[in-house]
Protein backbone atom coordinates (compact mmCIF):
# COMPACT_ATOMS: atom_id res chain seq x y z
CA UNK A 1 0.00 0.00 0.00
CA UNK A 2 1.27 3.62 -0.84
CA UNK A 3 1.11 6.34 1.95
CA UNK A 4 0.26 9.39 1.15
CA UNK A 5 3.37 11.17 0.51
CA UNK A 6 3.95 8.66 -1.97
CA UNK A 7 0.90 9.20 -3.88
CA UNK A 8 1.17 12.88 -3.67
CA UNK A 9 -2.63 13.11 -4.68
CA UNK A 10 -5.13 14.97 -2.77
CA UNK A 11 -9.16 15.20 -2.81
CA UNK A 12 -10.52 18.36 -1.80
CA UNK A 13 -13.93 19.22 -1.67
CA UNK A 14 -15.89 22.16 -1.79
CA UNK A 15 -19.85 23.10 -1.38
CA UNK A 16 -21.17 26.01 -3.52
CA UNK A 17 -25.32 27.39 -3.49
CA UNK A 18 -25.74 27.07 -7.66
CA UNK A 19 -25.29 24.03 -10.03
CA UNK A 20 -23.75 27.50 -12.39
CA UNK A 21 -21.38 28.37 -9.95
CA UNK A 22 -20.09 24.30 -9.82
CA UNK A 23 -19.77 24.04 -13.06
CA UNK A 24 -18.11 27.11 -13.23
CA UNK A 25 -15.70 26.43 -10.42
CA UNK A 26 -15.21 22.88 -11.46
CA UNK A 27 -14.25 23.54 -15.21
CA UNK A 28 -11.89 26.53 -14.30
CA UNK A 29 -9.57 24.56 -11.95
CA UNK A 30 -9.49 21.89 -14.10
CA UNK A 31 -8.49 24.22 -17.44
CA UNK A 32 -6.00 25.69 -14.97
CA UNK A 33 -4.57 21.89 -14.89
CA UNK A 34 -5.05 22.40 -11.22
CA UNK A 35 -7.02 19.71 -10.49
CA UNK A 36 -6.87 16.73 -12.88
CA UNK A 37 -10.79 15.91 -12.44
CA UNK A 38 -13.55 17.97 -10.72
CA UNK A 39 -17.43 16.19 -10.50
CA UNK A 40 -20.27 17.86 -9.38
CA UNK A 41 -22.84 16.07 -6.95
CA UNK A 42 -26.12 17.71 -6.26
CA UNK A 43 -27.90 18.87 -5.48
CA UNK A 44 -27.14 18.47 -1.45
CA UNK A 45 -29.39 19.12 1.84
CA UNK A 46 -26.72 20.50 4.12
CA UNK A 47 -27.32 21.87 7.49
CA UNK A 48 -24.91 24.15 9.41
CA UNK A 49 -24.87 27.03 12.14
CA UNK A 50 -23.85 30.35 10.68
CA UNK A 51 -24.10 33.49 12.38
CA UNK A 52 -25.76 31.92 15.87
CA UNK A 53 -28.46 30.49 13.64
CA UNK A 54 -28.93 26.99 11.85
CA UNK A 55 -29.39 26.86 8.48
CA UNK A 56 -30.59 24.32 6.04
CA UNK A 57 -29.46 24.89 2.35
CA UNK A 58 -29.37 23.29 -1.58
CA UNK A 59 -25.98 23.35 -2.23
CA UNK A 60 -23.96 21.26 -4.45
CA UNK A 61 -20.66 19.46 -3.85
CA UNK A 62 -17.64 19.22 -6.01
CA UNK A 63 -15.24 16.55 -5.41
CA UNK A 64 -11.40 18.12 -6.80
CA UNK A 65 -8.71 15.60 -7.69
CA UNK A 66 -5.17 17.03 -7.35
CA UNK A 67 -1.40 17.11 -6.28
CA UNK A 68 -0.17 17.73 -2.79
CA UNK A 69 2.45 20.40 -4.27
CA UNK A 70 -0.43 22.28 -5.96
CA UNK A 71 -3.04 22.73 -3.08
CA UNK A 72 -1.52 25.94 -2.34
CA UNK A 73 -2.74 27.31 -5.81
CA UNK A 74 -5.59 25.68 -6.06
CA UNK A 75 -7.30 27.20 -3.12
CA UNK A 76 -6.51 30.31 -3.60
CA UNK A 77 -8.40 29.93 -7.04
CA UNK A 78 -10.72 28.12 -5.43
CA UNK A 79 -11.19 31.05 -2.90
CA UNK A 80 -11.32 33.96 -5.82
CA UNK A 81 -14.10 32.18 -7.34
CA UNK A 82 -15.62 30.80 -4.40
CA UNK A 83 -19.40 32.74 -3.72
CA UNK A 84 -19.35 32.18 -0.13
CA UNK A 85 -17.71 34.34 2.74
CA UNK A 86 -16.04 31.37 4.59
CA UNK A 87 -16.51 28.63 2.23
CA UNK A 88 -15.78 25.08 2.88
CA UNK A 89 -12.38 23.76 1.71
CA UNK A 90 -11.07 20.59 2.90
CA UNK A 91 -7.70 18.42 1.57
CA UNK A 92 -7.97 14.64 2.11
CA UNK A 93 -4.91 12.67 1.58
CA UNK A 94 -4.82 9.83 -1.02
CA UNK A 95 -3.38 7.33 1.04
CA UNK A 96 -3.66 4.77 -2.20
CA UNK A 97 -4.96 4.20 -5.43
CA UNK A 98 -4.55 2.72 -8.87
CA UNK A 99 -1.64 3.24 -9.72
CA UNK A 100 -2.74 4.04 -13.49
CA UNK A 101 -5.15 6.48 -12.15
CA UNK A 102 -2.60 8.25 -9.88
CA UNK A 103 -0.29 8.50 -12.87
CA UNK A 104 -3.15 9.96 -14.82
CA UNK A 105 -3.66 12.30 -12.15
CA UNK A 106 -0.24 13.60 -12.10
CA UNK A 107 0.29 13.94 -15.69
CA UNK A 108 -2.99 16.02 -16.33
CA UNK A 109 -2.20 18.34 -13.47
CA UNK A 110 1.11 19.40 -15.45
CA UNK A 111 0.92 22.52 -17.52
CA UNK A 112 1.65 21.80 -21.49
CA UNK A 113 4.65 23.43 -21.18
CA UNK A 114 6.24 20.20 -18.68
Amino acid sequence: MHSAQETKALQVITTVDTPEKAHEIARTLVEKRLAACAQVLGPIRSYYWWQGKLEEAEEWLLQLKTRTDLYARLEQALRAMHPYTVPEILAFPVVAGNPAYLEWLAQETRSPQG
